[in-house]
C-alpha cells in the first residue's frame, strides 16, 4: 500500500492531522510525511522541533498551520503566524519557521512544476 492510498487500494480524498501526525517521526526521524497527492499536488505534513532545517524547494508551496505560533522568514520577509494562517513560498526562496511553540504542525501543498508557475500579471486571469 502506498502512503496516498487507503486500506481497500483507492486513492485517499481525505486526510486528517491525527492520521497525519501518526506518520510522525518517519524511519530516520524525518519530522514531515506525504499524506496525499494528485497530479503536480503533494500534501505533507511538517511538525519540526527545536529548529527548523528547510532549505529552499523546487516548487511553489503553501502552508496552512494547524497549530503553533511563531514568525515565519519567507525571503527578506518576516510574518507572525498562528493557526489558520496561509503562507505562500515561491519556488526557490529562502524559507523557514523561527521561534515557534513546540505545537507547531503545518500542512505543507507542494504544487505545480519545479522552477515554480510564472506569476501573473495584475488583471490577467
Amino acid at each position: 500500500m502506498r502512503d496516498t492510498e487507503n486500506a481497500s487500494g483507492t486513492r485517499r480524498r481525505r486526510a486528517t492531522v491525527a492520521g497525519a501526525m501518526g506518520l510522525l517521526p518517519g524511519r530516520d526521524g524525518e519530522r514531515f510525511a506525504r499524506v496525499l497527492g494528485h497530479g503536480s499536488m503533494e500534501l505533507e505534513v511538517y511538525a519540526p522541533r527545536g529548529a527548523d532545517p528547510q532549505t529552499p524547494h523546487a516548487r511553489d508551496e503553501l502552508y496552512v498551520v494547524v497549530s503553533g505560533t511563531g514568525e515565519f522568514v519567507n525571503g527578506l520577509e518576516r510574518h507572525p503566524f498562528g493557526p489558520g494562517d496561509v503562507l505562500f513560498v515561491p519556488a526557490g526562496v529562502e524559507h523557514r519557521f523561527e521561534g515557534f511553540t513546540d505545537d507547531l504542525v503545518v500542512w505543507v501543498v507542494f504544487y505545480g512544476p519545479e522552477g515554480g508557475e510564472a506569476a501573473k500579471m495584475e488583471g490577467e486571469t
